[in-house]
């Protein structure tokens, strides 16, 4: 993956940043405590003392700020960190931002008596500062986006693996084809024809999917599943295309496109089914195949 190619979707998850942060806390205590008896120059101290206590409202002020970093990526989202660079270039800034403060902790706490540097230039403090934030900050972060990397990897496997898949109703023919969903944990949850399908609408960690039952009434059927993993298991001639951040659209249920102020829209053959806005991102592939057709 190239820091040029655009952000994966599960880097920007709410769940994701969760456990992100949740696991980059832990482990940055471990290595704190870890850390502290061999460690010459820093004033993180265990113990009844005033070092003591800078360690902890320092603690609790960087998981705080990790914590507001975190919120507002989940609230920018890919309108603002389009690719994998902006992903890490944001959590590098996070990082410099943290060894800022503990240097004005560390000017602060020398200048009221409080901390003994032993002569170290600020910039010294910084430069060390910078060394132990990556360790305690920056392999959590990597650990943590692997193992998301892999997982999503994962869930696309089996959502393509169509051929295990188990339905309630009679296999129609060889040339019928059918959308089998799976959730995250790879159990198989909802199997329909592609022709019976409408859209599939992102909710946060979950996705709905709108469909006709045999008695031709829409319904909704919703699971645990990312609507980037269900894109990316779609072959390239698939009728199913990702019309917006939030959506995914049968295109042979497409009755209508039409462009408004704001952007294209999408009115379907159901009178019942709101019209579906198309984001500039996914404008060209849209119009490509609506065209096509």
């Amino acid at each position: 993956m190239a820091l040029l190619d655009p952000i994966p979707d599960f880097l920007l998850r709410k769940q994701q940043m969760i456990s992100t942060v949740v696991f980059t806390a832990l482990f940055s205590l471990v290595f704190l405590l870890v850390s502290i008896p061999f460690s010459h120059n820093v004033w993180f101290k265990l113990g009844p003392d005033q070092a003591f206590g800078f360690t902890v409202v320092f603690f609790l002020i960087v998981l705080m700020i990790v914590v507001l970093s975190k919120e507002v990526m989940y609230r920018l989202g890919s309108r603002v960190i389009r690719t994998l660079f902006h992903y890490v270039l944001w959590n590098i800034a996070e990082i410099v931002v943290i060894c800022l403060l503990y240097t004005f902790f560390t000017y602060e706490g020398e200048r009221f008596g409080m901390l003994d540097l032993e002569n170290q230039s600020l910039l010294k403090v910084f430069l060390s500062a910078l060394v132990y934030a990556t360790v305690s900050i920056g392999i959590p972060y990597v650990i943590a986006g692997q193992y998301f990397a892999i997982n999503d990897k994962n869930n696309t496997i089996r959502l393509m693996n169509f051929g295990d898949a188990v339905s309630d109703v009679m296999l129609a023919p060889q040339e019928e084809k059918r959308i089998t969903l799976f959730d995250n944990n790879g159990v198989l949850k909802f199997s329909v024809y592609a022709s019976n399908l409408y859209y599939i609408e992102s909710d946060d960690n979950y996705i709905k999917v709108w469909y006709c039952d045999v008695s031709g009434d829409l319904r909704q059927y919703m699971l645990r599943c990312r609507l980037k993993t269900v894109e990316e298991s779609f072959s390239q001639d698939s009728d199913l295309v990702r019309c917006h951040r939030k959506y995914i659209v049968n295109m042979t249920k497409v009755k209508i496109l039409h462009r408004e102020r704001d952007g294209y829209y999408l009115n379907l053959d159901l009178d019942t089914v709101e019209q579906i806005p198309v984001s500039k991102t996914y404008e060209e592939a849209v119009l490509a195949r609506f065209n096509s057709r």
